[in-house]
């Protein structure tokens, strides 16, 4: 057979422990799909794979067991999934063209969660859309508040839903339910003068904790959707550290721009000797320093006034 290790990772199968056997790894952005996929998925495993599949913590699924001769089999069974969720793919019915973009993580969003500022899920997709297939290994993960139930502070870009609470003085009972919440649960931006309640904008993190617990409705949710975007996080065995604030009240275009961008320093600046071609972002910033890698970054990027940009970042974490 004509398989090489690098032919079968680029086609988004895994590479096992078990000569002969791959493990078919199959993208799902933000975690979200139609139940109907899932028969579809338990058909691959019990037809090619040894009837095992295994949730991934990038909430993808991977099939294991899978014979190398099988595996164009697999494309074709795939290829519904594939187009269903509207995936990009270079060739139709050959699978997945590309595994360097991991699966675009996202907590539940609003579409459930009372705490979401946004819908995770619609904002995953055109991520996805925008990103997908590529080569490089990038994580991308959003969060729908800043409880960031997914952890996005461990990913290269990590997305966290703002709100600007609207204050409304006409509706306040000045109970102190909201003063009283945003002290108990986030971070102590508001507080009573002369029976009003006054909002520290500098200091607020766009949590709506005011709006969930104002039993008026004086607090209300921006009609803006607004996000804190953090940079650079890592986990893995040298040096890993959490990713720091680079943009608070950021919008989701320029998120996607930066994204991109952040494509194309990449490929100026990656270390063509790096193990599997592949070299972690935050060392190619180390290494060129942050300016550097913040012009490439905020190229043509257009933000919202509101858009508070950090800078110089000072990175921290275990260093081996």
């Amino acid at each position: 057979m004509d398989v090489t290790t690098k032919k079968l990772k680029k086609n988004a199968f895994r590479v096992t422990k078990h000569r002969g056997l791959a493990a078919s790894r199959i993208r799902v952005p933000g975690g979200y799909l139609e139940a109907k996929y899932l028969t579809m998925i338990q058909n691959i495993a019990e037809t090619y794979g040894n009837g095992i599949v295994n949730i991934t913590t990038r909430q993808g699924f991977e099939l294991p067991g899978i014979r190398f001769e099988d595996m164009s089999k697999v494309n074709e069974l795939l290829q519904p999934i594939i187009a269903g969720m509207g995936i990009n793919q270079d060739v139709s019915g050959q699978g997945y063209t590309a595994a360097g973009t991991r699966n675009v993580v996202a907590c539940i969003g609003n579409n459930v969660c009372p705490y979401a500022c946004y819908n995770t899920s619609a904002l995953a997709k055109r991520i996805e859309a925008a990103i997908f297939p590529h080569d490089l290994h990038f994580k991308v993960a959003l969060t729908g508040c800043p409880n960031d139930c997914a952890k996005v502070r461990m990913h290269d870009f990590g997305i966290m839903g703002m709100t600007f609470p609207h204050y409304d003085p006409d509706r306040c009972v000045s109970c102190g339910a909201c003063v009283k919440a945003c002290a108990k649960k986030s971070v102590s931006a508001l507080e009573t003068i002369n029976y009003k309640v006054a909002h520290d904008a500098k200091k607020c993190i766009g949590c709506g904790e005011c709006v969930l617990n104002c039993p008026t409705g004086a607090w209300t949710r921006s009609q803006e959707k607004y996000y804190r975007l953090t940079i650079l996080g890592r986990t893995g065995k040298k040096n890993p550290r959490l990713g720091e604030d680079f943009i608070k009240w950021a919008d989701a275009d320029s998120i996607i721009k930066i994204i991109c961008n952040t494509y194309d320093y990449v490929q100026n600046y990656i270390d063509p000797s790096a193990p599997g071609g592949k070299e972690h972002i935050g060392y190619i910033v180390d290494r060129t320093g942050f300016e550097e890698f913040k012009k490439w970054a905020l190229k043509d990027v257009q933000l919202p006034a509101k858009a508070e940009i950090y800078t110089p970042i000072y990175w921290n974490g275990i260093t081996y």
